[in-house]
């Protein structure tokens, strides 16, 4: 049943709840891909390099739509924009499905990006109406649902294309596009838009926000490169479990995926303590983990200790500095959320881009250890941008 919603009043328990599992099985379309790439490399017989830009251009697609897309939310009722995007989701799912090269899965992957955008309308949603007391709390609990949906993504892909066979994840994804599209409109409330003006002029006043807000560029540019850095490791992790000591299949790269639970569990908590800890400090607590995390895969990668620890410090990590910079973003400008969180996203997914472009290269160039000195590098910038960076407002 569709409710009422007034900014700042509070939103209601079901919604919200209902708007995180939906994030979780949207945002899973743009991993499925990861654990799955050397099936798909092996299956169209093209090279590693090749079958990773299919990531990379995921990534890409969903920056676009973040870029594109979601200030629309501003401008236009959210239910106009939920069913043109699910629509072409669906059919660039079942595209990636029954695609016989490695061209059309590339052109299809980057829709999926694009139309994969729905957990950023969630979450200002989550911002606008909660109380102000429970703000951090609620993005915290639709970025939990985001990151259940990441990890879920890679377990069952990586199953599902171990048993059934890549194409077959697809498939089902679009079915389950189908549903959470049925259920989105029954449940999505009328939302008035917060911008009055045309597409030219909302697209312009993004450039005004980013000029106005020093915080705001900041915030997306040390949270863009850690998500860099982060990606960096899931693009090429299933062509390092495939070597030795390992030669584990796509399951096994999946399964890997569970351990980012401890990330998923730390992010209503990072919610919560924002104001209190500040955003500098968890910027510094999660350099610091993911540091950790790619020394661990350095040093004992050719072990599962090593690969599972460098994970769980890695998820940790990341929602230190991700869920730290976006609950922050969102007390700058309500009335402009989504562009605001446009701009962050953004940002965000063109640094994933970046680093799954560099692991790939390095990769081919270097193997392993090439990878590990690009996630490095991406991180140790964000650590650079965090030293200079003074001002702050939690």
């Amino acid at each position: 049943m569709k409710q009422t919603l007034i900014e700042n009043k509070g939103l209601p328990t079901s919604l919200l709840w209902a708007l995180a599992i939906i994030a979780g099985i949207t945002v899973a379309n743009l991993y499925y891909n990861q654990p799955l790439l050397y099936n798909i490399s092996q299956d169209l017989q093209v090279s590693e390099f090749r079958t990773n830009l299919i990531a990379m251009v995921t990534q890409i697609g969903y920056a676009m739509g973040l870029l594109f897309i979601i200030p629309l939310g501003d401008l236009y009722p959210r239910r106009k924009i939920i069913i043109v995007n699910f629509s072409i989701l669906i059919i660039s799912l079942l595209s990636i499905a029954l695609s016989p090269n490695l061209e059309l899965i590339l052109l299809a992957s980057f829709f999926t990006g694009l139309c994969s955008i729905m957990p950023q309308i969630f979450i200002p949603i989550a911002a606008q109406f909660s109380t102000p007391d429970t703000k951090g709390k609620n993005v915290g609990i639709i970025v939990s649902g985001l990151l259940t949906g990441i990890l879920g993504s890679r377990v069952v892909s990586g199953i599902v294309g171990e048993i059934m066979g890549w194409r077959f994840m697809f498939f089902a994804a679009a079915v389950l596009m189908i549903i959470s599209c049925l259920f989105l409109l029954r449940i999505m409330p009328d939302i008035q838009s917060n911008f009055q003006g045309k597409y030219k002029d909302l697209m312009k006043s993004l450039l005004q926000l980013i000029k106005d807000y020093p915080v705001l560029r900041v915030s997306a540019l040390r949270a863009g490169l850690a998500f860099g850095s982060f990606l960096a490791l899931w693009s090429c992790l299933a062509f390092r479990m495939e070597q030795a000591p390992f030669y584990a299949g796509s399951h096994v790269t999946g399964l890997l995926g569970l351990c980012g639970v401890a990330g998923a569990m730390t992010a209503s908590f990072v919610g919560r303590y924002v104001r209190k800890v500040g955003v500098k400090r968890f910027n510094y607590i999660g350099c610091g983990l993911i540091l950790l995390a790619w020394t661990s895969l350095c040093f004992l990668g050719n072990t599962y200790a090593g690969i599972i620890s460098g994970i769980l410090l890695f998820d940790i990590g990341m929602q230190c500095i991700q869920l730290s910079n976006q609950t922050t973003i969102f007390s700058l400008n309500p009335k402009a959320s989504n562009r605001i969180n446009t701009i962050f996203m953004t940002t965000y997914f063109a640094g994933g881009s970046l680093g799954t472009f560099l692991a790939g290269s390095f990769w081919s160039l270097y193997g392993w250890n090439g990878v590990v000195g690009a996630g490095v590098l991406l991180i140790g910038c964000s650590l650079v941008i965090n030293l200079f960076f003074k001002k702050e407002i939690a």
